[in-house]
């Protein structure tokens, strides 16, 4: 969701901190080829379901491929993304804005520039996020 300040709305930037390994920067491309088919969302809540510890070969090619054939994309479409490595700079680039703002583990946020670390409970979120909205 992308909304301007002073409006009453956030605007939500996801980026990747794929700092694991290959395996985690393939799953990352694999995610942005499935938002080109509006997959985005299903496409990553299926990585992190799949999780089965680091460089183990849950995330390799086929298992990526596997996972949009499950979800019912265009495989070919998918696969022709994947395997062209298309938003491997793009990654690349997330993980690199990300050290440089110091993170070193997920899930980190950022919300009005104030880092939170970790996951935290929606309601916490949301609390923060109308009190920035409230002040606005």
């Amino acid at each position: 969701m992308e909304t301007y300040a002073g409006t009453g709305k956030v605007r939500f930037e996801y980026k990747h901190f794929a700092f694991i390994g290959n395996e985690s920067v393939k799953a990352a491309e694999a995610s942005e080829c499935a938002a080109e088919q509006d997959m985005f969302w299903p496409y990553h809540d299926t990585i992190f379901a799949n999780q089965r510890g680091e460089n183990v070969n849950s995330y390799s090619p086929a298992a990526l491929k596997n996972f949009a054939a499950a979800l019912g994309l265009d495989t070919a479409a998918f696969n022709d993304c994947l395997d062209s490595g298309k938003y491997s700079r793009i990654v690349r680039s997330e993980l690199e804005e990300g050290r440089n703002r110091g993170v070193t583990s997920t899930p980190t946020l950022f919300i009005n520039g104030t880092e939170v670390k970790g996951a935290i409970p929606f309601d916490q979120l949301q609390s923060m996020v109308e009190t920035i909205l409230a002040n606005q």
